[in-house]
């Protein structure tokens, strides 16, 4: 590769590609739907991936009394709206399918290469996504996407660029692999070294239930005038734990926020069910909302980090969601979290379990990184080669 100055010339997608979108058969027509029959996208299925298999089939009879039609292998896919992240998103079929109305397909010529025209597509997301913004729509259009700027280059050229890029690709499917099976891993030794008959040091004793409520303690300090900053204000989230909160969600007096020390554990009574508790993993305490429930764990009776590797069980996930008795909880508060009884062995075997399982929670943490990592430098790779301050050397 070599640096360039100037930018590529750019043309408007629908100048090099055929556009056209599906449709849906009418959904009272149980005919019209097949399972194990002609394969249907919808834009939930359109995630930067190839598409090798559909959740929904049609009939040949619901393809020819709909706006639907087959696309063959190969083809590129733009979801024009759908939830959260989708709409803007693109995708290439593994197969011959149909799609519904929300999915636009794109056939390019022959001086074009599909794979090529995905990477520029997924590069352009942002700005893909900005055009459903304008004019106050919402959504993507067949006339918007035709507007999409692609870089005008040679055949040769998006090929090699198309190759560099599949490498990455390829690095992240395998890391993303790796990342499965390590998480696998902590999953069953959380199972076995928590639950089953695996132990860290001799034969397994039978381990007494212990209730939660004689191991640890709520915290009901306040921060009061002239306590911690806002700065410190925390929330919870299932996804990333204790994490810094939004501003425009602090109240304006943080006076009645409650301290959270290092290592002790925090939850909204209204989330926990959705998994939204976490341990402080900072070394300062720090402040989270006046309605949260704060509590800590004794020192001579439970191990902090083997508790936080209990909360991420399914065994943990039941109790929360049934309260124990089936019934559905609503709200959980510290009484209610106390009376959980724990399959607790004695201190020493917890720590030695805790030990085993950070272990192998920082090794999947470390393959996390490194696909963080490598997703930044593919995507700066990608902005460089797609807009010309790179370029590819070219064999004559």
């Amino acid at each position: 590769m070599s640096k360039q100055t100037s930018q590529i010339a750019t043309v408007p997608l629908g100048s090099l590609a055929n556009i056209s979108a599906g449709g849906t058969p009418n959904r009272k027509k149980p005919n019209y739907w097949q399972k194990g029959g002609i394969p249907w996208v919808t834009t939930s299925e359109v995630d930067y991936s190839v598409i090798t298999s559909t959740k929904e089939q049609i009939s040949e009879e619901g393809l020819k009394n709909s706006a639907a039609k087959i696309f063959p292998k190969g083809t590129l896919l733009i979801a024009l709206y759908g939830q959260g992240k989708t709409r803007g998103q693109v995708g290439i079929l593994g197969l011959d399918a149909a799609t519904n109305q929300a999915c636009a397909a794109i056939t390019p010529t022959a001086d074009y290469d599909k794979k090529f025209l995905f990477y520029v597509l997924q590069s352009d997301y942002p700005r893909i996504r900005a055009l459903s913004n304008s004019g106050g729509q919402e959504n993507l259009s067949g006339e918007l996407i035709r507007e999409i700027r692609i870089p005008a280059i040679r055949l040769i050229e998006q090929r090699k660029i198309a190759h560099i890029l599949q490498v990455w690709d390829e690095a992240l499917e395998k890391l993303a692999v790796l990342r499965a099976a390590k998480e696998q891993r902590l999953g069953s030794l959380r199972a076995t070294l928590l639950f089953g008959n695996l132990c860290t040091n001799g034969p397994r004793r039978q381990w007494t239930p212990t209730r939660l409520a004689t191991v640890t303690h709520e915290l009901t300090g306040r921060n009061g005038a002239n306590g911690l900053g806002r700065d410190y204000v925390m929330g919870v989230t299932k996804a990333q734990g204790v994490v810094p909160m939004r501003e425009q969600t602090i109240a304006g007096d943080i006076s009645r926020y409650k301290r959270l020390p290092p290592r002790a554990f925090a939850y909204n009574p209204m989330r926990i069910n959705v998994g939204s508790i976490a341990m402080n993993q900072r070394d300062e305490e720090v402040l989270v909302s006046p309605d949260y429930v704060v509590f800590a764990c004794n020192a001579d009776g439970l191990d902090p980090g083997y508790l936080d590797h209990l909360r991420k069980t399914s065994w943990w996930a039941h109790y929360i969601n049934s309260g124990g008795s089936g019934s559905v909880r609503q709200r959980t508060y510290y009484a209610d979290l106390a009376a959980l009884k724990l399959p607790l062995p004695e201190l020493d075997e917890q720590k030695a379990i805790t030990e085993v399982l950070d272990t192998a929670r920082g090794d999947l943490e470390a393959t996390e990184r490194e696909i963080k990592a490598v997703t930044r430098q593919k995507r700066g790779l990608m902005q460089k080669l797609l807009t010309g301050e790179w370029r590819v050397e070219m064999e004559e």
